[in-house]
């Protein structure tokens, strides 16, 4: 299974872009979603953009990521990483 980890465009590069996200800079493959402008948040699947998303869900991803590594870590309070999961937008 493939985990999508939300990154920003820091620098675009045309087919690629150099992105910041939870795992530091990398270089994005984005053909998929094409150029972005810089301040954009895409979802990366194993350097590759597969979709365009918002800040706010860049965010609550994150924060599921957080949960998901603190469960791996044995912590079992988890309610605080996973506030308003269902907000997440999804295109019609």
């Amino acid at each position: 299974m493939c985990i999508g980890i939300p990154v920003q465009v820091i620098e675009d590069r045309d087919l690629v872009a150099l992105c910041r996200g939870r795992n530091g800079d990398e270089i994005v493959n984005m053909m998929l979603t094409g150029s972005q402008p810089v301040g954009t948040w895409v979802l990366n699947f194993l350097g590759s953009a597969r979709e365009v998303i918002s800040e706010q869900d860049a965010a609550l991803i994150n924060s599921a990521l957080d949960g998901l590594l603190a469960a791996v870590n044995g912590e079992t309070d988890l309610d605080r990483y996973f506030p308003n999961v269902s907000e997440i937008t999804r295109p019609s």
